[in-house]
Order: structure tokens, then C-alpha cells, then sequence
């Protein structure tokens, strides 16, 4: 490979599946999901919590698998919006990845809100002299950190993540296991029935309801797609990262849930939530003294490693857009050393620190009614993408490798997987459809606006490059792992005109 063509790539063979599998793991933020998502399923689950975590688990495979299957085949850095240029038609890739880097690119500061307002919470809570409002300086402090790791390129940023999410699942497991152990002869396989459910959601109604709570807890587990071009043997390693990381982190879910149920008490399990005595926190504190140091830097922790991710997927889903031309070129800018999309990279941290600090979001409201806001966006939107994969899926082994076509795993599988997620999108933003969805209120319920506009401003730029320029969009589907790079792309940090 010559210098020049080296230049306009990303850096290839740089990690493998251990790196790849963390990337998705950490995406997930598992510490952070058990401590704070799943128990908001509680409310309706009560002590069959563990059952509603069973379903969304099967539940997101469906996807999971959708994802793994297109990964395997197109592996590229545009992930999603490859998988819908080639299984949809162009125009919805460009659309479904104008979409995906908006979000991606708002869950950094989503997470700095939640190390900023989680830190300073707990300092106050032990030191009363310190101020429970000085929560930016966390924020700033994390928001360097993963700049840092994410300017050095992918293996530092990758071997970072992996160590963060080494850490917190540890951390959680160790605690479970002890939870499990002080249960003794209260451990019971009846958290798996539907004798436990929370006072008026009696039976299935409790579980389904629970579970599509939890389901927002697996957002995140397709985070490996975008580095498959960074990636060894992507073509293997992207299908088993995907499908490991949900399955994995599947089971991490059901056996600390399974633990905080049998321990608190199955019939008391629809007062638990995210905070105060009845929180993972709050029995860590009143029950293993010190332990629940560990248990709030694991959630910290959390909070960094899934920022750290899903800067990696904002940058990688806009290097490999503005490359084709479709977002502004400078965007596919690498760092000559170290391959790093470093313009990307200034773009995510500014719209982090911007979103953090400015917007009127985190001084403009408070740092958690913020955090809710983005939170709402996100998930929103990452859901509608994942039903768009599944049609992907469908779409491209019928039209394009029919000769691979598995009713199975291609058809049936997506079905069910926008079956899954169709009530998790609905409960995301806040439609009534079910009895258990709650109506959102301001500022939260501005959300749906956001993303409107945004999908409008895309549907715009859409109809301009196809006036235009085409050809910029039929490159959506483009695999560029395959072929060498377009002409004309930056080259040495320098921006081509």
C-alpha cells in the first residue's frame, strides 16, 4: 500500500475481536443500564423483572443476528447506513446515516451529563460542604479524556474502552455473586414466572411491559460495525462482536437482575429504582459498607467507556459519509500518524462541550432534565434505525445474494425484530398507544421536535445532492473495504477542493 493511498484510510489490522467485542460491550454501558434502566422496569415487572430481561434479550438477538449478518458481508465504516443504501435503496442509507451520526454524536454528552450530575451527587452526599451544582467540571474533565483517546487513534481508544469495561462488569458480577450468596434460601426460580408482577399489571401484562423498558438497556450493541474497517478479518470478527456483545451482555443483565430480585425480595422489587435506599447504591451502602465505593465508579466508569464508544461510532459513520461527499469533506480529515478521523474527532468533542455547557441545556435547565432530553432523542432515533436494519437485512439477501437467502435468519428473524422494537419506540417517545407508556412532558417532549427537524434538514440535503450530485449518493452503498479509496479525498490532514 503506498503512502498516499495509506493517508485517505483508516488505519487497517489495527485491533481484533477482544477490542471489537468492548467496543459494542462499553457501547451498552452495562453498569450503568443495571444501576439506572433496567430497575425502571421494575414498576411494572416487580419481582419478575428477571423474566422481562429474558424476553428483551431474545428479543434484541433478532436484531442482533440482522446486524451480524450484514456486518459479515458489508463490512464498512458506515456501518447502518451502508447496510440501508444496500439492502433499501441509497437515499434511505443517506438518511438513516444522517440520523445515526446525529445521535451518536449526542450520547457523549448525554454521558458527560451522568458523570457530571452522578460525581458531584455523591461528593455532596459525603461532604456536604461540597456543591451538588458544581457537576460541569466532571463533565469537562471526561469530555478531554476521551478526546484524548479518540486523537490517538483506535487502538488507544479501543484498549481504553476495553479496560473500562473489563472493570465495571467485574464489578457488577462480583456483587451479584455476593448478593446471591446472602440471599441463601430465598433464591427462587419464580422470578422467571409471572407471580411477581407490580400491583395493577398482573400476569403477562406486567412482563411485556417491563421488558420494553429493558430493552432500551441493549441500545448499543451493534457500536462494533462501524470499526470493521479498522479491524482484523472484519468479515468474522464484526459478526461475532455483535452477536457476543448482546448475548454477553444479555446474560450479565439476567444474572445481577436475577440477584437484586432475590435479595431485596421479589414481592418488595416495584419500590426499586435508580436512586436512594431502594438502588444498587443505596443496598451497597446500607448492606457492604465500603463496596458501594465500587459499585458508583463502576457506574462512572460506565458512563466514560460508553462516551468513549460512541464518539468512535459518530466519527467513523462521518469519516466514511463525508468521504463519499455527502457531509462536508473535511470530516474524512485523518490524523497522518496515528489514522484517527482527528477532524471528526474536534467536531464530536466541540458538540459535546457545546451540548454540555451551552444550548441551554445543562446550565439552561439542570443537568438530569437535560440528560432525560438527549436520552429521549437517542434512544428514539438509534430504535428507528435498528428497525430500518431489519428491513436492510431483509432487503439485501432478497435483492442482492438471493443465493444466500435464509427465510430464517433473513426473513423471519428482522420480522420479529420490528415487532420487538416497534413498543420500544412507541415508549420512547412518549405515545400512549399502551396503558404503561407514560405521555412526556416539557422539556422532555421537545424531543420529538429535535428529531424532526433534523430528519427534515436531511431530507433537504438529500434532495439537493441528488439535484446535484447523484453519483455522492448511490456511494452510500459503497464497501470500501474491498477497493481502494475515491480520488480526490483528503490527503495528509489537507483538505482537497
Amino acid at each position: 500500500m503506498s503512502g498516499e493511498t495509506a493517508a485517505r484510510e483508516l488505519r487497517r489490522d489495527a485491533i481484533g475481536l477482544r477490542e471489537v467485542l468492548f467496543q459494542s460491550i462499553t457501547a451498552m454501558a452495562p453498569a450503568a443500564a443495571v444501576a439506572a434502566s433496567i430497575p425502571s422496569g421494575a414498576a411494572f415487572a416487580g419481582g419478575s423483572l428477571p423474566l422481562s430481561v429474558l424476553i428483551a434479550l431474545v428479543a434484541c438477538l433478532f436484531t442482533a443476528s440482522c446486524v451480524a449478518e450484514l456486518a459479515r458481508h458489508l463490512p464498512a465504516a458506515g456501518s447502518v447506513a451502508t447496510y440501508a443504501a444496500q439492502g433499501l435503496h441509497p437515499a434511505v442509507g443517506f438518511l438513516v446515516g444522517w440520523g445515526y451520526v446525529f445521535v451518536e454524536a449526542l450520547v457523549p454528552p448525554l454521558l458527560l451529563l451522568q458523570l457530571g450530575f452522578t460525581t458531584a451527587g455523591t461528593l455532596h452526599q459525603e461532604w456536604s460542604s461540597y456543591p451538588a451544582d458544581l457537576w460541569w467540571p466532571w463533565s469537562l474533565a471526561g469530555a478531554a479524556v476521551i478526546a484524548a483517546a479518540g486523537y490517538f487513534g483506535v487502538r488507544a481508544s479501543a484498549r481504553f474502552g476495553t479496560v473500562l469495561g473489563v472493570f465495571e462488569v467485574l464489578v457488577f458480577l462480583v456483587f451479584a455473586v455476593w448478593l446471591i450468596g446472602k440471599a441463601g434460601g430465598d433464591n427462587t426460580l419464580s422470578v422467571f414466572g409471572t407471580s411477581h408482577t407490580a400491583e395493577g399489571f398482573a400476569g403477562l401484562s406486567g412482563v411485556f411491559a417491563g421488558s420494553v423498558y429493558t430493552v432500551l438497556a441493549f441500545a448499543g450493541f451493534e457500536a462494533a460495525a462501524p470499526l470493521a474497517e479498522e479491524t482484523r478479518d472484519p468479515r468474522r470478527t464484526m459478526q461475532r462482536a455483535v452477536l457476543g456483545a448482546a448475548l454477553a451482555i444479555g446474560l450479565f443483565y439476567l444474572v445481577t437482575t436475577y440477584a437484586m430480585t432475590v435479595y431485596f425480595g421479589p414481592d418488595r422489587l416495584g419500590e426499586f429504582g435508580a436512586s436512594g435506599a431502594a438502588s444498587w447504591e443505596g443496598v451497597a451502602r446500607a448492606s457492604f459498607g465500603l463496596f458501594w465505593v465500587l459499585v458508583f465508579l463502576a457506574v462512572v466508569n460506565s458512563a466514560i467507556a460508553n462516551a468513549n464508544a460512541s464518539a468512535n461510532v459518530s466519527t467513523r459513520t462521518a469519516f466514511a459519509l463525508a468521504r463519499v461527499r455527502v457531509l462536508p469533506r473535511f470530516l474524512a480529515v485523518l490524523h497522518p500518524r496515528y489514522r484517527s478521523p482527528v477532524a471528526g474527532i474536534a467536531v464530536q468533542s466541540v458538540v459535546a462541550v457545546g451540548a454540555v455547557l451551552g444550548l441551554g441545556l445543562g446550565f439552561g435547565y439542570d443537568p438530569v432534565t437535560a440528560f432525560l432530553l438527549l436520552a429521549t432523542v437517542i434512544v428514539t432515533v438509534v430504535i428507528g434505525v435498528y428497525i430500518m436494519v431489519n428491513l436492510a437485512c431483509a432487503g439485501y439477501f432478497l435483492r442482492r445474494r438471493r443465493e444466500l437467502f435464509n427465510p430464517v435468519r433473513h426473513l423471519l428473524l428482522p420480522v420479529l425484530g420490528i415487532v420487538a422494537f416497534v413498543p420500544a419506540l412507541l415508549t420512547a417517545a412518549g405515545l400512549p398507544v399502551f396503558d404503561f407508556v407514560s405521555e412526556l412532558t416539557a422539556p422532555v417532549s421537545y424531543a420529538g421536535p429535535v428529531v424532526g427537524a433534523w430528519m427534515a434538514a436531511g431530507i433537504v440535503v438529500l434532495v439537493v445532492l441528488i439535484r446535484r450530485h447523484p453519483g455522492r449518493i448511490a456511494e452510500t452503498a459503497r464497501v470500501h473495504f474491498d477497493e481502494p479509496p475515491s480520488t480526490g479525498l483528503p490527503q495528509n490532514g489537507a483538505v482537497q477542493r
